[in-house]
């Protein structure tokens, strides 16, 4: 089992993020915690009760968690330890920006249990950092790894952006230098996608800003040779870490293992049923708090469905695509992407992507669906 929790709080509203979040402004929080804890305690029970087995990893993200109290995270941890005990867990791990933490609340983290924060540090350029609306310099933001060591932190991941309006290579570049220099032993290089419901995507849809495939496509290939030069393995599409520090709950998300999703936003997929949880948190807070479950909506997960989304999925990783998910119609594709060099064929019969077939995964993803 694996355990999402979701902290939909931010101080400001990035223009390019479409995850649910919103601003705290008159939440209460002490309620927001105990529902929390009140569906972790539905779902978690209701699983284990099905399925037995003990919970993997647990997963914060959001929004910004690193923006609850010590106090309020505390008394979360509190129920969510006698559910998945911590000291059991194959990974604990907590997303962070850089401008909403001390070395005061890292050390309290470190004794929660935590074993991996993931620092939403997005650019160490200070040009682009304001054109994404972030909080934090660069200087906190590495700062902010050297905290996150001094504090013992087991694992740390760095999030970077390419294809920033604005962003050059040698920018890019002075940016992967500065993150290899950094030290984390994961970076996550994500390619800017213009997502509904963003002032990014706003701004696409009036022409002032634009989509450039072939510009996107140097700056993964440099992000690639850079970081695979400092020793990191690229073992994802948008993912790079060192020997022994991939992510465990995100290869869960990949591989289609089933995973408990709690807070408003968040989504579970148990036993074949998708389960998605009302994006409203007055809601989400009432309706769990007085029913132990929040208002969601849910929907099942076919076999083709789930043979879609591993082919979606799986072919971004490293370890490839099990051949049993390609229908026999598509099979002859295969030996196409191998003359030209996109992929081979594993001895465990997997289809590998390598090289330009890397940059092509959603493409070729979609030829095989």
């Amino acid at each position: 089992m694996h355990l999402y929790v979701h902290i939909p709080f931010c101080h400001r509203i990035c223009p390019y993020c479409a995850f649910f979040k919103h601003t705290p402004a008159s939440t209460d929080m002490k309620s927001f915690i105990r529902a929390l804890g009140r569906e972790a305690e539905s779902r978690v029970a209701a699983l284990a009760a099905n399925r037995g087995g003990e919970t993997a990893t647990l997963y914060f993200g959001g929004g910004t968690p690193s923006m609850l109290s010590d106090t309020h995270l505390g008394h979360l941890m509190e129920t969510l330890d006698r559910l998945v005990p911590v000291d059991k867990l194959d990974e604990f791990s907590f997303e962070a920006n850089p401008a909403t933490f001390t070395e005061k609340k890292v050390r309290f983290w470190r004794s929660l249990g935590m074993t991996r924060v993931s620092l939403g540090v997005q650019s160490l350029d200070s040009g682009i950092l304001h054109l994404l609306g972030r909080e934090h310099t660069p200087a906190q933001a590495l700062h902010s790894v050297e905290m996150l060591k001094n504090a013992g932190m087991p694992h740390i991941n760095m999030d970077l952006m390419f294809a920033i309006p604005g962003q050059t290579l040698s920018i890019w570049e002075a940016t992967l230098k500065e993150a290899v220099r950094a030290g984390t032993d994961h970076i996550s290089a994500y390619n800017l996608t213009y997502e509904e419901d963003t002032e990014f995507f706003r701004s696409l849809l009036r022409g002032e800003k634009r989509q450039d495939p072939d510009k996107d496509a140097a700056f993964f290939e440099l992000a690639e040779h850079m970081l695979e030069a400092a020793g990191l393995r690229h073992y994802e599409t948008s993912n790079y870490a060192r020997e022994g520090c991939i992510s465990p709950h995100n290869m869960a998300y990949w591989k289609g293992e089933d995973y408990v999703g709690i807070g408003p936003g968040a989504v579970s997929t148990i036993n074949g049923i998708r389960y998605s949880n009302t994006r409203d948190t007055d809601a989400y807070i009432r309706s769990t708090l007085e029913n132990g479950l929040p208002l969601s909506e849910q929907e099942p997960v076919t076999e083709e469905d789930y043979r879609l989304e591993r082919i979606a999925l799986m072919l971004r990783t490293d370890e490839g695509l099990p051949l049993k998910y390609i229908l026999p119609e598509s099979r002859p594709l295969l030996e196409q992407y191998r003359k030209l060099g996109l992929a081979d064929i594993s001895p465990e019969q997997r289809l590998i992507l390598k090289g330009r077939g890397r940059l092509l995964v959603d493409a070729i993803a979609a030829e095989l669906c």
